[in-house]
């Protein structure tokens, strides 16, 4: 038995998350030698640990060069760039520095479908595995969604769809995609990487040995530099050649469809707006690659209605809508989302922005929202930043918290107009997470009605 074998070689966890604990569980159980560090004193799981693994050696408070030094291997939590200098001089002294996702790579033979992008990921990753549920296919869905990847191993499957983010894809060497995919890249993570260069670089990696690739044709950053003869196609939100998905109009109806074949009026999809008829398209072409067939692809696209945070209708009321899009937390989600919501109803977007804004560009919001806003409701620690980089043309107000933020937007709006919260911006300055952020807005806005 596995367990049972003690293999040679330590192994450092550095980390001790979600994704950090789940990593030590897997490597005790395979029978190696684990230590963890920590940069934090008291990390999260740490008493936990201790319980189930009271032979692990802990280091905490700093990153413990002498302990990485002395590993074998360093399995490294997507939160802690490889490039400090403790893991820098790791990886010099030839210590290779991995993650959970090369770890479920190793162990696994099962096809996976592999997906990343600056924004969408989650919808798509979700999508593409009710798919395959509505195929009769048993399926793991995880990675940077919900479940830590290596808890997956533990039931069987036929399928692995996995959300990859470029964090993890810096760490992950074995992957070998039955079908791949990036959906879309536009700054974002720019206080981890140098420029955008290195982020592309990053998300480039999924498509290394890839057996299928998906791109988005009307974003060349998502073309691999790839052999011509591996198998692929596109999608995008035009007409799409000869096997290829896209949109075709006719007599003032959108379709999904593949070359000339139309599969489903977009109006019937659960999901509304131009970035999730993209998402939908994403999905079918990575579903059909692995041969989920079509029509449980077009019946899940009809039921499923979206993913908490991801521009969620919190309630409609007086003929104004509020939305949660917590998640989007880069400039290119944000777009997507006014985008997609501002062509969709009567009025004016009010939108609700701010936070830890990860040394962005925001200057690509403005366009969109002299389009579609009525006014600008700013928070957080780069509120400033963001009124400075918006065109003067909108119309801006600061908010001391999101329930002050809720109570502006309240006043400002109108029936026909939507309220939207998509910061932009990361959510530590204020919240615990993107998801406590979320909450709050909601909380805020049922007060608003007494909910």
């Amino acid at each position: 038995m596995a367990g049972l074998i003690q293999r040679a070689g330590l192994k450092v966890v550095v980390g001790l998350g979600k994704t950090g604990l789940s990593c030590v569980r897997y490597l005790k159980q395979m029978g190696y030698t684990v230590a963890v560090n920590d940069t934090r004193e008291n990390p999260p799981n740490l008493a936990e640990l201790r319980t189930e693994y009271p032979d692990v050696v802990v280091s905490l408070g700093h990153l413990d060069a002498e302990l990485l030094l002395s590993a074998q291997e360093i399995v490294c939590s997507p939160g802690i760039s490889i490039n400090e200098p403790a893991l820098a001089a790791a990886r010099q002294h030839g210590i290779q520095v991995i993650g959970d996702i090369e770890l479920f790579c190793r162990a696994t033979t099962t096809p996976i479908v592999a997906i990343t992008g600056s924004n969408a990921k989650s919808t798509v990753t979700t999508l593409v595995g009710l798919m395959a549920e509505a195929a009769g296919i048993v399926v793991g869905v995880g990675g940077n969604l919900g479940t830590p990847v290596l808890e997956l191993l533990a039931q069987p499957a036929d399928l692995y769809v996995l959300e990859l983010s470029s964090f993890q894809l810096e760490t992950t060497f074995s992957l070998q995609a039955a079908a791949a995919t990036i959906l879309n890249i536009s700054e974002d993570h720019m206080d981890r990487y140098a420029n955008m260069q290195e982020y592309h670089a990053a998300k480039q990696r999924i498509y290394r040995n890839c057996h299928y690739y998906v791109t988005n044709r009307q974003d060349l950053l998502t073309v691999p530099l790839l052999p011509e003869h591996i198998p692929n196609t596109s999608f995008g939100l035009n007409p799409p050649d000869l096997h290829q998905y896209g949109v075709i109009k006719e007599q003032g109806v959108s379709y999904l469809a593949k070359g000339a074949q139309k599969l489903m009026p977009t109006q019937e999809m659960g999901i509304f707006g131009e970035h999730n008829v993209a998402n939908a398209l994403a999905a079918l072409a990575l579903g059909e690659a692995v041969n989920i067939p079509m029509t449980a692809m077009l019946t899940t696209l009809r039921h499923f209605t979206g993913l908490p945070h991801r521009c969620q209708l919190v309630t409609k009321q007086q003929q104004v809508a509020w939305y949660n899009d917590s998640k989007g937390t880069n400039v290119g989600a944000t777009l997507a989302a006014i985008n997609g919501l501002g062509a969709s109803i009567s009025g004016q977007v009010i939108l609700i922005a701010g936070g830890v804004g990860k040394g962005q560009d925001f200057r690509p919001l403005s366009p969109a929202l002299v389009q579609y806003s009525k006014a600008v409701v700013l928070i957080g620690e780069d509120a400033q930043k963001i009124d400075a980089a918006l065109s003067p043309q909108l119309v801006k107000y600061y908010a001391s918290t999101l329930v002050d933020a809720v109570q502006q937007a309240h006043q400002l709006a109108c029936a026909g107009d939507a309220v939207l919260l998509s910061p932009a911006c990361a959510s530590f300055d204020m919240f615990k997470h993107y998801e406590d952020r979320g909450h709050q807005f909601v909380a805020a806005v049922n007060a608003l009605y007494s909910l």
